[in-house]
């Protein structure tokens, strides 16, 4: 179920209003029926897997807890392995198996070796790398002894796929989240206020800017020989879908998570602002950079074994970060390409404090050339994350290099049109409203309701057709 259909349209406001009429009990078991339907609405036979998952994590971190207690530390590990593999295989089967399968088959057939092994065809479980990395840290911490395990299966379960985050996070930590869940909510008018105007604003980036788009950006990707000014749209029209696209899903999360009285964290924060790589990924899916932080960066030895070994770490996190994204070489190499900028900055920023020699360290660049920069980057790594194949990001890099400057998909300046609209809201909250995008919506009633009417007016007639969230497919 998507968040911008008209089914969604009438599922949340039933459940909403039943939601509120409830005690906290209740409250629960309609959100836990809500999200399994919510889920199995795309296909019921994948909910078989987070029944799997919640099963597998609830007891491993119930065994973990105990065992930990009467100091059996090495029996803990072993639940604690048995949740991480369980999670991992199911992940690595229905999003890697081809992946690492068909270049095997390619292999020994080279040497004219006939295998059995098969491919499969099999639709890729929606959301299955959000939930996965949500419940496997849920078991991680309590082995760490940070959290303890709830002994409530209601309650783990909806942790597991409260609706709106299941699909396409925020990733939650259990340290967070649980306790929101377990504990009693009361109706806030002030916070479902808030929530509505995340809602609406998460729809306008989505259907208003992302979809209307969208097409014209699929043109761009399409084209055989690309111009330099194909892809210099291509990369800059696909910065501003994904964004939209991307975030406009975490605002409607946290918006409809709001109107039930639980709190998100937030999963964006402007990050087309950033002056550096390492400032941007503080910025953009700030959930799963923080998980990849936490639970593979640091563990490796993060920056505390000198640094080769940090360049080492960075450059393996965020190639296992890009193949999260997906089951591609295009995957990989996008995360090679972001943890090269990574390194470049560090080791950059290491000799430009080594020649202040203790002094204040000042910016060696003006702001907004800093800014300006980073977002050149950010949209070159676009084109690699978006490109189709290998063979295709090579048509666009022949085609960067060229001095061709003709455009050859007519509406690129509908592009320039929604991404300065895009950009200068962003300078409005940031620099106006000071990060608070609810001071947008704090008029006067009247001055609100012709607000609200123009965004009606622009879903219904100028809001493309429903279509599904990009990240879906990861």
């Amino acid at each position: 179920m998507l968040f911008n259909s008209f089914e969604f349209a009438i599922f949340f406001p039933i459940v909403l209003i039943l939601y509120w009429l409830l005690n906290k009990r209740w409250q629960n078991v309609l959100l836990l029926a809500g999200s399994y339907f919510f889920y199995g609405y795309w296909d019921y036979r994948f909910l078989s897997l987070i029944f799997i998952s919640t099963i597998v994590d609830y007891l491993s971190a119930i065994n973990i807890f105990y065992l930990r207690e009467k100091g059996e530390l090495r029996k803990s590990k072993f639940w604690m392995l048995l949740s991480v593999f369980a999670n991992l295989g199911l992940l690595g089967f229905f999003k890697y198996y081809n992946f690492f399968t068909e270049p095997l088959v390619s292999l020994f057939s080279s040497f004219g070796i006939s295998t059995n092994i098969n491919t499969l065809n099999v639709i890729l479980p929606v959301g299955i790398s959000f939930y996965t990395f949500q419940t496997m840290s849920y078991t991680i911490d309590v082995y760490r002894g940070k959290i303890s395990p709830t002994r409530n299966l209601l309650d783990f379960a909806l942790y597991v796929c409260f609706f709106p985050q299941l699909v396409a996070g925020p990733i939650e930590r259990a340290g967070a989240l649980l306790p929101a869940v377990s504990n009693r909510r009361r109706f806030n008018s002030s916070q479902f206020i808030d929530g509505i105007h995340l809602i609406f604003w998460g729809l306008f980036k989505k259907v208003f800017i992302a979809d209307n788009i969208a097409h014209i950006v699929n043109d761009l990707f399409a084209l055989p020989n690309p111009t330099a000014a194909d892809v210099a749209f291509a990369g800059f029209g696909y910065a501003v879908q994904i964004y939209c696209d991307f975030s406009g899903y975490s605002d409607i999360a946290r918006g409809c998570s709001k109107c039930l009285g639980i709190e998100l964290c937030l999963n964006f924060n402007f990050p087309y602002i950033a002056r550096n790589p390492s400032e941007f990924w503080k910025r953009w899916h700030i959930s799963l950079s923080a998980w990849l932080r936490d639970y593979l960066y640091v563990p490796l030895g993060g920056n505390r074994k000198g640094p080769l070994k940090t360049y080492r770490n960075l450059m393996v996190t965020m190639i296992l970060g890009g193949l999260w994204h997906g089951a591609g070489w295009v995957f990989v190499l996008w995360g090679a390409y972001q943890g090269l900028l990574l390194c470049v900055h560090r080791f950059w920023s290491q000799c430009a404090i080594a020649k202040l020699n203790g002094e204040n360290q000042k910016s060696m660049f003006p702001n907004v050339l800093q800014i300006l920069t980073m977002f050149q980057f950010t949209c070159l790594g676009w084109l690699i994350f978006r490109a189709e194949s290998v063979s295709q990001l090579k048509n666009f890099i022949i085609g960067l290099s060229g001095l061709n400057f003709g455009i050859s998909v007519p509406g690129t300046l509908k592009i320039v049109l929604l991404g300065a609209l895009l950009f200068s809201l962003e300078y409005l909250v940031v620099f106006v409203c000071k990060h608070d995008i609810n001071k947008i919506f704090r008029f006067p009633i009247y001055t609100n309701a012709v607000i609200y009417a123009m965004l009606f007016y622009l879903f219904v007639f100028y809001g493309a057709s429903a279509k599904s969230f990009i990240y879906f497919q990861f």
